[in-house]
């Protein structure tokens, strides 16, 4: 099963590629999406969209996963999150992959056991889940694998 992960940004977007098969989670790949900042809003979306699209076609994944909009002070920046997921959803409804979201508190329980765990100690978790060699940066990217592996976790619990 081939999972990909989203850690959903309109800034910075993280993406997770994870391969999963009889108990082992092996990571695929993992990156960023990165519009360009100075433009308008609706190109910094259709540009999260395009790219979402590609990674979704190169990789074909099996199921989307996608970090859920945690509570903002800021109503602006969680409503410019929401259009960021938004994309990644309408990709993978139009790629006919299931689509499932986690919320954030939910991802840091599956991956640390802690929920209110801090992005290093999920990184250092995700580093040592996946037997990376290296650190998987920068946050966004880290995050975006625990996304996938929180999905993984669950399947194991239903299955």
């Amino acid at each position: 099963m081939r999972v990909i992960g989203f850690d959903p940004g309109i800034n910075v977007t993280g993406f997770g590629i994870l391969d999963y098969n009889k108990r082992n989670a092996k990571a695929h790949g993992y990156g960023v999406i990165k519009p360009p900042q100075k433009n308008p809003l609706q190109d910094r979306l259709k540009y999260l969209h395009e790219e979402t699209m590609k990674l979704l076609k190169n990789f074909n994944p099996d199921v989307v996963a996608v970090e859920d909009i945690f509570y903002h002070k800021n109503f602006k920046s969680a409503l410019m999150l929401g259009q960021a997921r938004g994309m990644i959803i309408l990709a993978a409804a139009r790629n006919d992959i299931v689509c499932t979201e986690f919320a954030p508190k939910k991802v840091k329980q599956s991956v640390v056991g802690n929920g209110n765990a801090t992005k290093q100690q999920v990184q250092y978790m995700v580093q040592n889940i996946l037997k990376l060699k290296e650190i998987p940066t920068p946050f966004d990217s880290s995050d975006a694998l625990a996304v996938g592996l929180c999905y993984i976790n669950q399947q194991q619990f239903v299955q």
